[in-house]
C-alpha cells in the first residue's frame, strides 16, 4: 500500500492495485496478493516454471512479514502448491452446508476480518481468500461456490476505498 497506509511506515511506492487491474487484458500479466509464506513461495516457483512467460505483479503489505497467522508450516512449503483461492480453513464439509454468506477478500484484510472481535458471533459466515486476482480463476471460484449449497449472499471485502483496489 502506498505511503504507509498500512501503518507500518513509509512504503516509498505508488503501486496501486487498481492501476495494474486496468492494465490487465487477454492474460497479459498475472496479478496476485498472497496471504501466506507458502503461497508466496509456490507463486514464485510457479512463475519460474510456467511455460507461458508473463509479467508477475505481487502486491502484499509489509505487515504480513511479521503477522503470526501468515506463517506456514514446513509441510506446506514442501508438499503444497499455489492455490488461486483459499477456502475457509475453519469449516468442514458439514459446516459449509449451513453457511449462507460468503465473504471474499484478498491479502491482509482476511486476517483483519477473522481477527475481529465480532467475527466469532457472526454465524453462517465463511471467509475465503482470492489470491490470484488476474487472470480470474473462474473454474476454481465455481468449485468454491459449489461447496456452499445454502449460500444466499457473496460479498467482496477490501481495505481500499470503493473506487480503488480489486
Amino acid at each position: 500500500l502506498p505511503h504507509g497506509y498500512e501503518g507500518q511506515g513509509p512504503e516509498h511506492s505508488s503501486a496501486r492495485l487498481e492501476r495494474f487491474m486496468q492494465l490487465a487484458a487477454q492474460e497479459n500479466i498475472r496479478i496476485v496478493n498472497p496471504s501466506t509464506a507458502a503461497q508466496y513461495f509456490h507463486l514464485l516457483r510457479r512463475q519460474a516454471l510456467h511455460p507461458k512467460g508473463r509479467p508477475l505483479v505481487v502486491l502484499t503489505p509489509k505487515g504480513l512479514l511479521r503477522h503470526k497467522e501468515a506463517t506456514s508450516h514446513l509441510e506446506e512449503l514442501s508438499e503444497g502448491r499455489f492455490r488461486a483461492i483459499i477456502d475457509d480453513p475453519r469449516l468442514d464439509a458439514d459446516e459449509k452446508r449451513e453457511i449462507s454468506r460468503l465473504v471474499l477478500c484478498s491479502g491482509k484484510v482476511y486476517y483483519d476480518i477473522i481477527g475481529h472481535e465480532a467475527f466469532g458471533a457472526a454465524g453462517g459466515v465463511a471467509v475465503a481468500r482470492l489470491e490470484q486476482l488476474y487472470p480470474f480463476p473462474v473454474a476454481t471460484c465455481d468449485e468454491l461456490l459449489s461447496r456452499y449449497p445454502s449460500l444466499t449472499e457473496v460479498v467482496w471485502s477490501q481495505e481500499e476505498p470503493q473506487n480503488m483496489g480489486a
